[in-house]
């Protein structure tokens, strides 16, 4: 898959659907914002936890976006590893799936 393709792809779907739902999505937007925001973790940290959780449900739009979030925030490789492996503890065989559409979304994104 061509992530970069891939998430332009889903930010004009994204685009289309604030056109419809506005309110919707400025309520979404808003709380993405508030979440992130640091607290006892950082945002760094927090988009770790996102992206597991987007592999244990299987979202490969929210995989792609928080892996990008990830790569902007000055994550490693070597810690997205870790996390991997700790969402393929968690999720199984279908986590392991997913972590390697995570690890190939990674590698695409931060060869850029």
């Amino acid at each position: 898959m061509d992530y970069p393709a891939f998430i332009s792809e889903t930010r004009a779907k994204s685009r289309n659907l604030a056109k419809l739902a506005p309110d919707a999505m400025k309520g979404f937007g808003a709380l993405s914002l508030a979440v992130k925001q640091d607290g006892a973790l950082g945002y760094k940290e927090k988009e770790f936890v996102a992206l597991g959780i987007a592999i244990a449900i299987r979202c490969e739009p929210c995989i792609a976006f928080h892996v990008e979030a990830l790569i902007k925030a000055g994550a490693t490789r070597e810690e997205l590893g870790d996390v991997l492996a700790m969402a393929i503890q968690m999720g199984g065989g279908p986590a392991v799936m997913y972590a390697g559409k995570a690890l190939d979304c990674w590698d695409q994104l931060s060869a850029a």
